[in-house]
């Protein structure tokens, strides 16, 4: 080595996880990310993101002192969420690369290892695809696999099936992600906007640690609208495909009443049909303004440019 050259300095591994009244867990994920990163060559980060805990995760997260990486704390003001949590997250890592990672330990720890295996070699973006949902509930098996098919059917950006948030993405990636400006972010969609080279890693997601889901049946809903809303305009064609249909349909409808009327004679129309109809068509009609609806607030909320999180404090600490 001669006197100007420096050494070479490891890579820097960040993992990013959002969690949200997740002390019964938390513990445990801390204690299985020493492991897996005790003795390996690269330098380790743990941005945590407590996303407005009413429970002591925050005081178990800052009371944690790690002895094989350093620890960011970011503290939102209140619960925004997974997703800007998790863009919360990203925007505090500083990493060569980022790894995403759930606190519930249904990401296993030690699949990171394998993943920046795989981002040495050349990957960018290294996603885990989980090789079947026997972990999850039926109901949540098929939601999921009914969300997948139709997202990707209808959005010019296809999203791998079975593949969530736990992820390594290069810091090119990330920083990609990070100068996006809009701010309702469906993030499974924009890790597949950005592109770059992609390879997959299958694995066996396990049952949760400890502790409770925080994703209902409405919030799944509301985060599939989120998705669809964002990726895709195929909604409102759809609407106009159905009223010009219905349209088409009238009009064929009234000529064969005004020929019958001139060839058999006036008759009297059925109630029941009549009202079926009106109330048919008055569903349409509803359906439609609901969906122009979730577009126009999706735009009226952009428009505001609010942040989609606000950041009560960060603190910080580094192994012993």
């Amino acid at each position: 080595m001669t006197a100007t050259d420096s050494p070479v300095r490891p890579p820097l591994i960040s993992v990013v996880m959002p969690a949200y009244n997740e002390e019964e867990s938390i513990g445990l994920t801390f204690e299985r990310l020493e492991r897996t990163f005790a003795g390996t060559p690269y330098a380790w980060e743990l941005v945590f993101v407590n996303d407005g805990s009413t429970d002591r995760t925050l005081q178990q997260a800052t009371g944690y002192r790690p002895t094989s990486f350093r620890m960011v704390v970011v503290d939102l003001s209140r619960n925004f969420g997974k997703e800007p949590a998790l863009s919360a997250g990203l925007r505090a890592a500083s990493g060569d690369a980022v790894i995403p990672l759930d606190a519930d330990l249904q990401d296993p720890p030690e699949l990171l290892l394998q993943m920046i295996a795989r981002w040495e070699n050349g990957a960018e973006v290294v996603v885990a695809k989980r090789s079947n949902r026997s972990s999850d509930s039926w109901g949540k098996r098929v939601s999921a696999s009914l969300f997948y098919r139709t997202f990707n059917m209808i959005s010019d950006v296809p999203i791998p099936e079975n593949v969530g948030d736990f992820r390594l993405m290069d810091r090119a990636v990330v920083d990609a992600i990070n100068n996006l400006p809009e701010n309702r972010r469906f993030m499974k969609g924009l890790f597949a906007w950005a592109g770059f080279r992609t390879e997959e890693l299958e694995y066996v997601r396990p049952a949760r640690a400890a502790g409770q889901t925080k994703f209902n049946g409405l919030r799944l809903i509301g985060l599939a609208m989120e998705g669809v809303t964002s990726f895709s305009t195929a909604p409102l064609r759809l609407v106009t495909y159905v009223g010009g249909s219905v349209a088409i349909a009238a009009i064929l409808y009234g000529t064969f009443i005004v020929m019958r009327t001139l060839v058999l004679g006036i008759d009297l129309p059925g109630f029941a049909s009549e009202v079926s109809l009106i109330a048919f068509l008055s569903g349409i009609q509803l359906l439609g303004l609901g969906i122009v609806g979730e577009y126009v607030g999706r735009t009226y909320i952009e428009s505001k440019s609010r942040p989609p999180y606000v950041v009560r404090k960060v603190y910080r600490s580094d192994a012993d």
